[in-house]
């Protein structure tokens, strides 16, 4: 049991990374086909990205970045801060306005947080109230 735990880690940073690049990718590529039965507030939401010009861009392209951060193993800590606010709004997202998506919304949420405790001990000393300088 030891030996498998020693790898989850390992398994959850590539498998949220692999995530992260195939959506971020297709936030320029779109080879992922669109849904058709969004609820109206969650296709005025995605809309309302896509016409501002450049907040879809902003978005998939740091989930592409940290995608390929977390496949590469390469400032890990830093791709799961970055990574945290899309992850929360992608939660809120389908728990206000398309429930339907819940279920992997719940799953990269699992992963971030999970990821973030393993990695805890490197988060530590930026959640100190008080700063060493």
């Amino acid at each position: 049991m030891k030996k498998i735990a020693q790898y989850l880690p390992h398994v959850a940073r590539v498998l949220m990374g692999l995530l992260f690049v195939m959506t971020g990718s297709n936030g320029f590529f779109h080879y992922l086909p669109m849904p058709n039965d969004m609820p109206e507030g969650a296709m005025a939401l995605s809309m309302a990205f896509v016409k501002s010009g450049y907040f879809m861009q902003l978005v998939m392209g740091t989930q592409l970045l940290v995608g390929l951060l977390l496949v590469v193993n390469r400032f890990v800590p830093l791709a799961l801060a970055l990574i945290a606010p899309v992850v929360v709004n992608i939660f809120a997202f389908h728990v206000f306005l398309a429930p339907a998506g819940i279920g992997m919304a719940l799953f990269v949420a699992a992963l971030e947080v999970y990821l973030a405790w393993s990695y805890r001990k490197v988060f530590t000393p930026m959640l100190s109230a008080k700063n060493a300088l």
